[in-house]
């Protein structure tokens, strides 16, 4: 059956449209019959916009013998995946991106999160700090300086490039010499910290969800894993952190495969937090009900998070009468730095004298 059909003059057509002009001839033979359900059924080769299957199919469990993507840094982000970290400003997204590549890079995991455990060459293209700010955090006076793996890299701007002028958009440019670092390097993993310093034109939501796209392109292209790092516009620490405190654009998760966050907490000063938002490899292991916790350390000469259990967000969120409290002395003091009297402030702000004056001399303590 499989012969006649490769040496008939019309084999170039697929094996399946065969079949089904056979059927208008004649009955399908029990084989013919199954072949071609096995054809319809199977998308594997398949390049159509859509994959069919009768419902009933649909139901079949999962492929056991597929393996599980394996994990990069837990189950915040696994191999294969665009994900997103985003955090407010000075909350260490950039600290715990260089831990997660060089853990990466030297093949090992970060205790409390599971990684597939083979070295691998990480692209880390740092757009916020100076070579000066890198080195305070990696080096000691002390210990000498922290001795990463070869295969962790660290890429910056070159400010004397001359090939922006060859390309239609500065967009285009960056993608091309992204995409030959990838080429010359072959590395499949990716750190970008951060989106903002990529984003040009003058529509900065638009240009980063460009972006965003031409990351999941190269991903598919070259088989990627990517991080991305991004900002939270300044948030209202009362609430939990959702997926509209992503600056810019909350689109932006949509183009990615996960996301997670870092809160500060509100409760214990210098706690930190790391929360899922987004996830589609693997479950939601760490909701709002269970945080992993996590503090900065620097022991010897290298800045890190060390972590600390799980705990549930609510507890390290800001309560609504300390919110308060807050922000009438921010006011106050924003009213005392511009100059006003306390007599002017306490009119300003509904505030009895002896209110103000305490509250002035209560935030001067704290600024001496």
């Amino acid at each position: 059956m499989n012969d006649h059909y490769r040496n008939h003059p019309s084999a170039e057509r697929p094996l399946e449209i065969e079949l089904i002009r056979t059927m208008a001839h004649r009955p399908l033979t029990n084989k013919e019959n199954n072949k071609l359900n096995e054809l319809l059924r199977s998308p594997a080769d398949s390049k159509d916009a859509f994959i069919m299957k009768p419902a009933a199919d649909w139901l079949e469990p999962p492929d056991r013998s597929q393996p599980e993507p394996p994990m990069l840094f837990g189950d915040f982000w696994y191999r294969g995946e665009l994900c997103i970290m985003f955090a407010d400003t000075n909350v260490g997204k950039s600290i715990l991106a260089v831990q997660i590549g060089d853990a990466l890079s030297r093949g090992v995991a970060i205790p409390g999160f599971g990684t597939d455990g083979k070295p691998e060459t990480v692209l880390y293209f740092d757009f916020e700090l100076s070579a000066h700010q890198f080195r305070q955090r990696y080096s000691s006076d002390v210990y000498g300086r922290y001795e990463f793996g070869p295969a962790f890299t660290r890429l910056i701007f070159n400010p004397d490039a001359e090939g922006a002028r060859k390309f239609a958009t500065y967009a285009d440019y960056l993608n091309n010499a992204i995409e030959n670092v990838l080429v010359t390097t072959r590395a499949r993993i990716l750190i970008i910290d951060n989106i903002t310093c990529l984003r040009s034109g003058t529509e900065a939501a638009a240009s980063a969800v460009s972006l965003m796209n031409k990351l999941q392109e190269f991903k598919r292209q070259y088989g990627l894993s990517i991080l991305v790092l991004a900002h939270t516009p300044k948030r209202n620490p009362a609430k939990p952190i959702s997926r509209n405190d992503l600056q810019g654009s909350k689109m932006l998760i949509n183009f990615a495969d996960s996301a997670f966050a870092i809160g500060e907490s509100q409760t214990n000063k210098g706690l930190r937090y790391l929360k899922q938002i987004k996830q589609r490899s693997g479950g939601q292991v760490y909701g709002a009900d269970n945080v992993r916790l996590c503090r900065m350390i620097k022991p010897f000469s290298f800045l890190h998070f060390d972590f600390e259990g799980n705990g549930h967000e609510a507890t390290h969120l800001l309560h609504y009468t300390e919110q308060q409290r807050k922000f009438v002395e921010d006011r106050v003091a924003t009213l005392n730095s511009q100059g006003l009297t306390l007599r002017a402030i306490a009119a300003e702000t509904g505030l009895s004298f002896s209110t103000v004056h305490r509250i002035v001399k209560r935030v001067e303590r704290v600024g001496d």
